[in-house]
């Protein structure tokens, strides 16, 4: 047998070959070239005729119209060949020509239509909206004719002028790790890794006194708002309290087995509250040194925890991803929130309502208080871990991340209306630039913030602002997560 010889094949070009791919895709995905199956037009007539009867109902033809006038409209009506199912609305035409007037404003819906009317949605007089059953390649078009429009019911946010830095305070020799504020409003104080706690003046930004008896970095601060205390608290396991009139340490809180990460003072009782890397929050007798009550249940490091007059007075947040609140009188978990997938390693009450924000690298969320029911997400992500965050009475909130972001939101709705980035200073890396704490004054007007670059920053709303040059850009969301 004769070998056959194979005909020589004409080498195709990579263009040529990306188009055919692209047209197969096309022809598999694309809504307008795939070939659907015929729709089912008895179920679709069904299901079109139901939402007419829920959306129309309630309208009459008769409506605004006198009986002679309706009896001649349905005469016509019944004379004319066409859908049995013809829904007529009185229109703003009636009152000149009652004829003309059902004509422009019918809802024709039915399986059949006639050769000039469109396929599937059209308009064959003014205001007439066909919805026919036959099939078609556009699918649900005619039923979204019908489709109940909801504005949305997301409140508006407050307009906030935009906060820049008016101050940069050095002093410090290692990160600046926290912050507390004197209830007087003139002056601060800062903790640092240099192992220091430092005393500012609020107005000037001057030093005005540096404290040292910690022998590792200072990780918490608290001024008493009734004595003249000042607490810290730092890894090297030690609690401290320091009378300002002294300057000096006349108690130590000795209990905790690991580095003390945050610490809170009760607003009403004379208790202090220090949250660590054992994964206790553990409460004080400021008088006696005594430890009350040993909080366990979280699974890893307490690194937040604020107080509260009323119950439920301490409410913790850990590296677990989870939220605690507790029963001060037994000290015995109230409630866990789990609503967090990442460490919780800042919270913040408001000053007036009765609800609280918390952190997490996965999102920031809001709480109501005191049940603790889940309110809502922020309308945006920072992506990046975050340290620090305050409130203002105002309804300003601030979140600081490790990458050096601040972002500013209103309370109120959770949209973000700033975003900055804190400038290092030279000298640093750009990899020092990140927020470790930053709170507010007592008047909520500034707002002072701790970098890895030792440097304090002080902030305040820009006065020459105003709607016209800073506008709100607020789109509602689409959809709400509900956890």
């Amino acid at each position: 047998m004769a070998s056959e010889q194979l005909e020589p094949v004409e080498p195709q070009s990579l263009k040529k070959l990306s188009f055919k791919s692209l047209k197969r895709a096309l022809d598999l995905f694309s809504p307008i070239r795939a070939q659907f199956p015929p729709p089912d037009t008895e179920s679709k007539k069904i299901r079109i005729n139901h939402k007419v009867s829920v959306e129309y109902g309630g309208i009459k033809s008769t409506t605004n119209q006198p009986p002679s006038q309706v009896n001649s409209a349905t005469q016509d009506r019944s004379q004319q060949p066409g859908p049995s199912n013809v829904l007529a609305l009185p229109g703003p035409g009636d009152s000149k020509d009652p004829h003309k007037g059902g004509a422009q404003n019918a809802l024709v819906v039915g399986p059949t239509m006639p050769s000039t009317a469109p396929h599937d949605l059209g308009f064959s007089s003014k205001n007439t909206i066909v919805a026919s059953g036959s099939g078609s390649s556009e699918r649900n078009l005619s039923t979204s004719a019908l489709m109940e429009r909801m504005p949305s019911k997301w409140p508006r946010p407050v307009w906030h002028a935009p906060w820049k830095n008016y101050r940069v305070i050095s002093g410090h020799l290692g990160w600046v790790r926290s912050i507390a504020v004197d209830h007087s409003n003139t002056w601060f104080c800062t903790g640092s890794a240099d192992r220091t706690i430092k005393i500012w003046d609020l107005a000037s930004g001057t030093l005005k006194l540096t404290l040292t008896g910690h022998i590792e970095q200072v990780r918490g601060l608290a001024v008493s708002s009734k004595h003249t205390y000042m607490f810290s608290a730092g890894d090297d396991k030690q609690v401290k309290c320091w009378d300002l009139e002294q300057n000096k340490v006349i108690r130590s809180y000795h209990g905790h087995l690991s580095g003390v990460y945050c610490l809170a003072l009760h607003p009403t009782i004379d208790i202090l509250l220090t949250g660590g890397r054992d994964s206790v929050c553990r409460v004080w007798d400021i008088r006696s040194k005594m430890q009350i009550h040993a909080l366990s249940g979280h699974d890893n490091t307490v690194c937040s925890v604020f107080t509260r007059p009323t119950d439920p007075q301490v409410v913790t947040g850990s590296h677990d991803s989870t939220i605690k609140m507790w029963d001060l009188r037994y000290g015995k978990t109230m409630l866990t929130l789990t609503n967090h997938k990442k460490s919780v390693r800042a919270m913040a009450p408001h000053p007036k309502e009765q609800a609280f924000a918390s952190a997490s690298a996965d999102n920031i969320k809001k709480f109501n208080l005191p049940k603790g029911e889940f309110c809502h997400n922020m309308l945006s992500q920072q992506k990046t871990i975050i340290n620090a965050m305050a409130v203002n009475e105002d309804g300003v909130m601030v979140t600081g991340g490790d990458n050096g972001s601040m972002w500013f939101w209103d309370w109120k709705c959770g949209h973000n209306f700033q975003q900055s980035q804190t400038i290092v200073q030279p000298g640093s890396l750009d990899s020092e630039a990140g927020i470790y704490a930053l709170t507010y004054d007592a008047t909520g007007t500034r707002l002072i913030t701790c970098e890895a670059d030792k440097t304090i920053k002080m902030w305040k709303e820009d006065e020459s602002a105003t709607p016209e040059t800073f506008p709100l850009n607020f789109r509602p969301p689409k959809d709400i997560r509900r956890f």
